[in-house]
């Protein structure tokens, strides 16, 4: 079994930061930085607590950089050709990454606090609000070396308060930034004679954004528009007069004199600072090819041209956006309405909302217009929006109030969770989106799920109902119940599908139940305390049943409801599980044991101690170290590998520990985050936070939470409603693997974590000498010594190489290759099969590769079916998902196919009709050819 797991892609959040609760245990005023879209447009960028999350809106997927920020992150910024993006967290520490790799490049920290970050159109700077001020880098480029990635170009001053929006001219030649002063001010990018920074001041409250309108050939600027929270819109035109259109082209051109000094020092100062000539100027007409943006701004005035004021019935402006190209400007409001509108007429296109109190936090438009995202960080919810055609490209949600449970379905495609706000939801494991959402589910969270077929999942909340959902038609097809309310906190179904049984917190009892009539079968008593943790055996009808009392309880649900036997332990049991051929029985404690017993005899085979192993993490609150604090990590959640030689194990750590049972030692560990805004990540505090009578919480971030309809207070001088937020506690509620063992899931505070194999880092040849190489493959390809070849090939382990040999196998020749491969092989041209047929249209010639290998050696692997587990599952799932795929195209275009099919018999009737009439004028054309 290989080892080396890495985080493919954080499921159940893609916008936000699910990390804070208030003091009554609900959702915090969650907040998020900005999206971002990528220069095609068809790729968006969405930050989720310290990670950044890369939706592919084509193709339909979703994957997680490999970096992480040391916080939250606060915003975010990506250069023009998408190879830089720039990540700055909470706490004013910045990431440059490669883009294309998701390497970190360099870190950095800035003095002040960061509130928006831009790179220049031109990728020559980067603009950075630092408080009141702009600081202005220049950006790392790799085809210059430098000791530093970031050097200082210039800080911009002039504001009273903090600066929240900066925007670029098309040649990166002028800056104008919005403030929480209501003014927003216009700088010039370098030193430009004559030109002086203009205040615009129009607006009552903070401005939220502001934006440069063009000429038709976007050879100066024409107007900026400014949008403040109170939903006023301000249009600024500047006033060139004559001083541009009144000079001829004959005198631009012409060389400064000798003696005209103001000349040459214009050319000085533009030859010292770079301001000559912007970078984007091939693209301006011949009369304005030798002066920049800021060139022509140079004793203009700037004139208040028109206001217009966006009513929402007292909703605030939190994020706006403006296209250019399409001249569209996008509103998002604090009541979850959005608006478009066309500019500079100010029409509106769209207003539309996505759910009450939905506060949109950030909005952008993609290059050509045609999509804006949208985010949302209460519910955490990411939209993007079509316009046109007024449809959803994309719209996920997470679980309202974090995520609790999760299993995997018996084929791997799908992944079920249940959270804390009552509803089930269905992830595809392939692409990581939710594509349904049960939302009356249950009226309290929900404990656990499991799933009794692939289209059956099943769930149990405290609200004291087992439902039973069916995913063909996505509703709830029975409800279980019992005599008198409980609470369920576990839920087990037997390998048949037909038993069902729930374990609940007061009484101590397990309930069964028979999924086909709905009735209760029986009540097993026995426990004296809650019953946490439940799991069938997969051959035959135990039940294991873990309790709070200490117990692991075996149960035969086929001989009666008493206990055939009793696994005592020295502390509360929180996990159970069984591993798959249902011999051994693992089990955890709350003293961070893992006990492995013989399920035959009942005794204990192995013990693993895993305080040491998960130990670390220190919270806010505790008066301990990490290292003496080892009693409150333990283990809550157990899973089996596919083949029974290792578990893996996740509790209350940020560990997640892989063990070797029959050697009983730690093979690879874990941590799920190394998010400083969760508590419990860090092993060692900073002293000087800390006092006498606690750590001082420098972590509610209010001044920009003043959440913008915040209850005023009689005689209060701030706007501040009392409430406060504390963060929530690093672990692991859940762990599972996959049926396919190739990749894991872990349910922690931030979603559900899934863990896959690399496949770059798989080298693993067999019986490797040096006469087998790539070269030698090919020989016997082109010798038609298919059979060889194949063996071959696999002894090197090359994907490119196996794929080459099976596609020039001829499909004659299949049932020959197959009969000469060894069982040795199996296993590993199983794996190939399916890992091909993820992405080859060559349905039918890779289904003839696996009929054939269930004919010659189905009574092989049905001898050694444990060992090859892996490989039958990841070939059930590879071929059910392209059967659900052909399947739906072929309903989708059903009356099309039957179209075709009777045009084809109709020409073929045709064709007959000309053949029956030829065949009847043929006689008498003889008869007058011989008369």
């Amino acid at each position: 079994m290989k080892f080396n797991y890495k985080l493919q892609r954080l499921c159940g959040a893609y916008y936000g930061n699910p990390t804070t609760v208030d003091a009554y245990g609900g959702s915090g005023k969650g907040t998020g930085s900005n999206v971002l879209f990528t220069s095609d447009g068809d790729t968006l960028l969405s930050s989720v607590s310290n990670r950044v999350q890369v939706l592919d809106l084509k193709t339909h997927a979703v994957r997680t950089l490999p970096v992480e920020a040391r916080s939250n992150i606060k915003c975010m910024a990506l250069s023009p050709n998408d190879t830089l993006l720039l990540v700055v967290d909470v706490q004013s520490y910045a990431m440059i990454i490669n883009f294309v790799r998701g390497v970190v490049l360099h870190r950095f920290k800035f003095k002040r606090k960061v509130r928006c970050a831009v790179f220049s159109p031109c990728g020559q700077y980067i603009a950075v609000t630092q408080g009141k001020h702009i600081q202005v880098w220049f950006a790392p480029n790799h085809m210059r070396k430098e000791f530093s990635p970031l050097i200082l170009h210039r800080t911009y001053t002039g504001q009273s308060n903090d600066t929240i929006h900066i925007e670029w001219s098309s040649d990166s030649s002028v800056i104008v930034a919005c403030s929480r002063d209501g003014t927003a001010r216009i700088w010039s990018t370098h030193t430009t004679r004559d030109y002086l920074p203009v205040t615009l001041s129009g607006h009552k409250t903070p401005v939220v954004g502001a934006y440069f309108a063009y000429s038709q050939d976007h050879s100066r600027i024409d107007s900026c528009y400014t949008v403040s929270q109170d939903g006023a819109l301000v249009t600024w035109k500047p006033d060139y007069g004559d001083k541009v259109s009144g000079a001829s082209k004959e005198d631009i051109d012409l060389p400064p004199a000798e003696n005209d000094f103001e000349a040459q020092m214009d050319d000085a100062v533009d030859f010292f600072t770079g301001g000559g000539k912007a970078p984007l100027a091939k693209a301006f007409s011949a009369l304005d090819d030798t002066k920049s943006q800021a060139h022509q701004l140079v004793g203009c005035a700037w004139k208040h041209d028109s206001r217009h004021y966006f009513n929402q019935n007292g909703a605030t402006i939190m994020a706006a956006t403006y296209n250019p190209k399409s001249q569209l400007l996008a509103l998002g409001f604090s009541t979850g309405v959005f608006g478009i509108y066309e500019m500079p007429s100010v029409a509106n296109i769209h207003t539309l909302s996505i759910g009450s109190s939905q506060r949109i936090q950030s909005c952008v438009l993609n290059d050509s217009g045609e999509w804006l995202a949208l985010g949302c960080p209460t519910s955490q919810q990411l939209l993007v929006w079509e316009w046109r055609s007024e449809t959803y490209v994309l719209k996920q949600r997470g679980h309202a109030y974090g995520m609790r449970c999760m299993a995997y379905s018996p084929d791997g495609v799908v992944v079920c969770t249940g959270g804390e706000d009552g509803k089930i939801k269905l992830w595809n494991a392939s692409s990581g989106f939710c594509y349904v959402t049960m939302e009356q589910s249950h009226q309290a969270p929900v404990t656990s799920v499991c799933f009794a077929k692939p289209s059956v999942v099943l769930s149990a909340s405290l609200d004291g109902t087992v439902r039973a959902h069916d995913l063909n038609r996505y509703r709830t097809f029975r409800t279980l119940t019992t005599p008198t309310p409980v609470q369920f906190l576990s839920l087990a179904v037997d390998p048949s599908g037909e038993i069902v049984t729930a374990g609940s917190m007061d009484p101590f009892h397990i309930y069964a139940w028979n999924l086909q009539t709905g009735k209760l079968l029986d009540i097993y008593t026995g426990h004296s305390g809650p019953v946490c943790s439940l799991d069938f055996q997969s051959s035959g009808g135990t039940l294991a049943s873990a309790s709070w009392d200490g117990t692991v309880k075996l149960w035969d649900l086929y001989k009666g409801n008493v206990p055939t036997e009793s696994l005592q332990h020295t502390s509360d049991v929180v996990c159970v599980a069984y591993r798959p051929d249902g011999k051994e029985v693992c089990s955890g404690t709350i003293g961070g044991l893992l006990s492995f017993w013989d399920v035959e005899n009942a005794k204990l085979k192995y013990e693993i101690d895993g305080r040491r192993d998960i130990a670390g993490g220190r919270k806010m609150n505790d008066r301990q170290t990490a290292d003496n604090n080892a009693s409150s990590r333990y283990f809550t959640s157990v899973c089996y590998s596919a083949d029974g030689s290792c578990i893996l194990a996740g509790g209350n750590s940020k560990y997640v520990c892989i063990y070797e049972i029959s050697q009983q030692i730690l093979l690879k560990k874990f941590q799920v985050t190394f998010n400083r805004s969760l508590d419990g990540v860090l092993d060692e505090l900073n002293s000087k936070k800390l006092t006498d009578f606690g750590p001082v919480d420098d972590h509610a971030d209010s001044e920009d939470e003043t959440t913008y309809n915040a209850i005023r207070l009689p005689g209060a001088k701030r706007g501040d409603d009392g409430s406060r937020s504390s963060k929530v506690e690093v672990l692991t509620r859940q762990v599972a693997f996959s049926s396919t063992g190739r990749e894991w899931a872990a349910v922690s505070g931030e979603g559900l974590h899934v863990y896959s194999l690399d496949e770059d880092m798989i080298f693993d040849p067999i019986s490797l000498t040096e006469n087998i190489t790539p070269a030698a493959v090919e020989s016997k390809l082109v010798n038609g010594d298919y059979a060889l070849a194949l063996q071959m090939a696999l002894h090197l382990n090359e994907f490119a190489l196996v794929r080459q040999v099976l596609e020039d196998t001829p499909f004659a020749s299949i049932a020959h290759v197959v009969r000469s491969t060894s069982p040795v092989h199996l296993e590993r041209l199983m794996q190939f099969l399916a890992k091909i047929m993820d992405s080859s249209p060559h349905l039918e010639f890779y289904l003839e590769w696996g009929l054939q290998i269930l004919t010659t050696h189905g009574i092989h692997m049905d001898k050694n079916r444990t060992s090859l587990m892996r490989a039958f599952r990841a070939m059930h799932k590879i071929v059910q998902t392209r059967h659900d795929e052909l399947k739906t195209i072929c309903n989708q275009n059903r009356y099309n196919l039957d179209f075709i099919a009777c045009q084809a018999r109709l020409v073929k009737s045709l064709q007959d009709q000309k053949v029956d009439k030829e065949e009847e004028e043929a006689p008498n054309k003889r008869l007058k050819i011989s008369t």
